[in-house]
């Protein structure tokens, strides 16, 4: 029996060295398969040979196998890995402050023109002395506004049409291929039209924006709508729901978090476009103050210009970020947050 035994675990990778007592057979080979089971199951660091109390005794001397599992890397190089927030922030700080770095070390060094690279110092100072002018802080508000006005419109009429668009296919087939053709077509190719259309006044700006984002929304929200398993909304009939309550109360709720995350790289496209918009016929905004810095090669406040865009873009990243766990709880959840 002993010798049988060992040959069974040998060729699962054990090897036991045991002592028979008066127990049955039967019983003994059934409490090794048990208690086997029990050693596979197990997610410690360590997994030993096993023992069976009065029946399977390691002989004297004897060292049980033990097997280490593999060391864990941290949460910052493991793949979907955690890390704290702190960790985090530091990370991202650290990140800005190796390029500010090569900025200073590539400015101050001389070692690229001041032409095409001014120093951090200059762009400071021509941000200060355009503050105290009186001309940064409107061109910051009337960006901002032209960015919200085309985002928000864009949005209002782009999440609606995107979920109907992946929820029926017949919405599908009328309007997915004309968006998709739309889509394609780049916005500065539009501008003589939308100065036809809207002249060249506030409308136009706003029109340009609404136009670089809404055909791109709807497509991807209606791929969002997609990813909804068939299965929760088959549940949700087979419990009784109505089509508009799967439409409203499953569907929807289904489709937030990844509308939200759309709506966070809409806004970002978005103000690429803010500087197309503000390049055609304006007197005002951040790409009107860029532009006007080219054409008489200030290039600290090109600088200045984009620094700012840069920042206001990262705000609102960060607020779609800072929104969303609060807004969508059910999103963390599902991440395992």
């Amino acid at each position: 029996m002993k010798t049988e035994i060992n040959s069974v675990f040998r060729e699962l990778g054990f090897e036991f060295r045991t002592r028979l007592t008066n127990s049955k057979p039967s019983s003994l080979i059934s409490n090794l398969i048990d208690q086997f089971r029990t050693e596979l199951s197990d997610k410690e660091t360590v997994m030993q040979a096993p023992s069976i109390e009065s029946e399977l005794l390691i002989a004297p001397g004897a060292t049980p196998a033990v097997v280490k599992a593999p060391r864990r890397k941290s949460g910052a190089l493991r793949l979907s890995g955690e890390i704290s927030t702190f960790t985090y922030w530091l990370l991202a700080a650290g990140t800005f402050a190796l390029v500010f770095a090569l900025w200073c070390f590539l400015s101050y060094t001389s070692r690229v023109s001041p032409l095409i690279l001014p120093t951090p110092g200059a762009v400071v100072s021509s941000a200060a002395r355009l503050w105290s002018a009186g001309e940064l802080w409107p061109d910051i508000k009337i960006s901002v506004f032209r960015i919200l006005a085309g985002f928000f419109a864009s949005a209002i009429l782009a999440i609606p049409l995107g979920i109907l668009i992946g929820a029926y296919k017949g919405v599908e087939a009328s309007q997915e291929p004309l968006n998709g053709f739309i889509r394609y077509i780049p916005v500065p190719a539009l501008i003589p039209l939308v100065m036809v259309a809207a002249g060249i006044g506030e409308p136009a700006k706003v029109l340009l924006i609404f136009l670089g984002t809404y055909f791109q929304m709807v497509i991807i929200v209606a791929d969002v709508t997609r990813l909804v398993p068939r299965d929760l909304l088959n549940a949700s009939r087979t419990l009784g729901a109505k089509p508009h309550q799967v439409l409203f109360n499953v569907l929807l709720p289904a489709t937030l978090p990844g509308i939200m995350e759309t709506c966070r790289t809409m806004i970002g496209w978005a103000w690429t476009y803010l500087v197309i918009a503000e390049v055609v016929a304006t007197d005002s905004g951040l790409g009107y103050r860029i532009m006007k810095a080219q054409r008489f090669l200030r290039t600290d406040e090109i600088f200045v210009g984009i620094l700012v865009l840069g920042l206001l873009g990262l705000a609102t990243d960060l607020a779609f970020k800072f929104l969303q766990p609060r807004l969508l709880p059910w999103a963390q959840h599902g991440r395992g947050g």
